[in-house]
């Protein structure tokens, strides 16, 4: 665990809303219930997280591959299974592009962020999850 962290937020989602606790970000959810409501679903909500926080890693391993940073884009796709139980399971696939590099530089732009964030597909678990009822003060 780091001794402390440079970023931290919020989000909130609750009745049909998903919002982020600074208000910058705000949407509707599809519904399970509902599935002819319009709204982002889960799959979507984590492609867009991936890829944000891979472009994030990506952008600052690029200042050290090049001086390409600004033209980092990040593709993620995110897939949700179900096994014989029912529980989910995700499957998430990255890719790095950048103008003007070289496949040996984007290569190693990949591999720098692909360390640098925190769920590296190395599987060395860097990162951890917490699922815990909330407290009547937590709503």
């Amino acid at each position: 665990m780091p001794e402390s962290w440079v970023r931290e937020a919020t989000a909130t989602a609750a009745g049909g809303q998903l919002r982020t606790g600074d208000g910058e970000f705000s949407t509707t959810l599809a519904s399970p219930l509902a599935p002819h409501c319009n709204g982002l679903s889960p799959e979507q909500l984590l492609a867009a997280a991936f890829a944000a926080c891979l472009h994030h890693a990506a952008v600052e391993a690029a200042t050290t591959v090049s001086d390409e940073a600004h033209t980092v884009q990040v593709r993620a796709q995110a897939r949700l299974g179900r096994d014989p139980d029912g529980c989910y399971h995700a499957d998430v696939r990255a890719s790095i592009a950048a103008v003007g590099l070289t496949r040996q530089q984007l290569a190693r732009l990949a591999d720098s962020a692909d360390r640098l964030w925190p769920f590296s597909s190395n599987g060395g678990g860097r990162h951890t999850l917490t699922v815990t009822p909330a407290n009547g003060s937590d709503r």
